[in-house]
């Protein structure tokens, strides 16, 4: 099955890749590997979702939010590549806006993490880092970025 077929069986619509707000692309080639910039997630109304973990955001909220930002990175990867096929995931980076004593930073980052893997199967395994920040911009909760090959 395909990543696209297992999208639709999800009952999953991708969204649409959000415009650049500053003096970036969403994604750049390096000859097989293809990087995307970092995702924040976004609510049905398209702004930011904001809070931190370990005051005001639960890690089932997070684990979701983290999850919103991988779809993001798919609808960008989709926009690249075409086939989502043709992907494998290499690494993955989330960044947790988190109290300083906050400490399930990776519980957080499963969210992205689990939506690779029920997409591409093995293809959606990767190397990881799940890491807290004093801050994110637009004071969001997770901030996520990819990188795959692309065959």
């Amino acid at each position: 099955m395909t990543p696209e077929e297992r999208l639709a069986e999800m009952g999953i619509t991708l969204p649409e890749v959000p415009v650049p707000v500053a003096n970036y692309v969403p994604f750049r080639f390096a000859g097989s590997l293809l990087f995307l910039s970092g995702q924040v997630p976004r609510g049905s109304d398209g702004k930011p979702i904001t809070g931190r973990l370990g005051v005001d955001t639960t890690i089932e909220q997070g684990y979701e939010y983290a999850r919103i930002c991988a779809l993001q990175l798919v609808a960008v990867a989709k926009t690249a590549v075409g086939d989502l096929s043709r992907l494998s995931m290499i690494k993955l980076l989330g960044m947790v806006n988190a109290a300083p004593d906050f400490t399930d930073h990776p519980k957080v980052v499963n969210g992205a993490s689990d939506l690779f893997v029920e997409l591409f199967g093995e293809e959606g395994r990767h190397a990881r880092s799940a890491v807290g920040m004093g801050s994110l911009p637009s004071r969001v909760t997770v901030e996520v970025e990819a990188i795959f090959h692309v065959r």
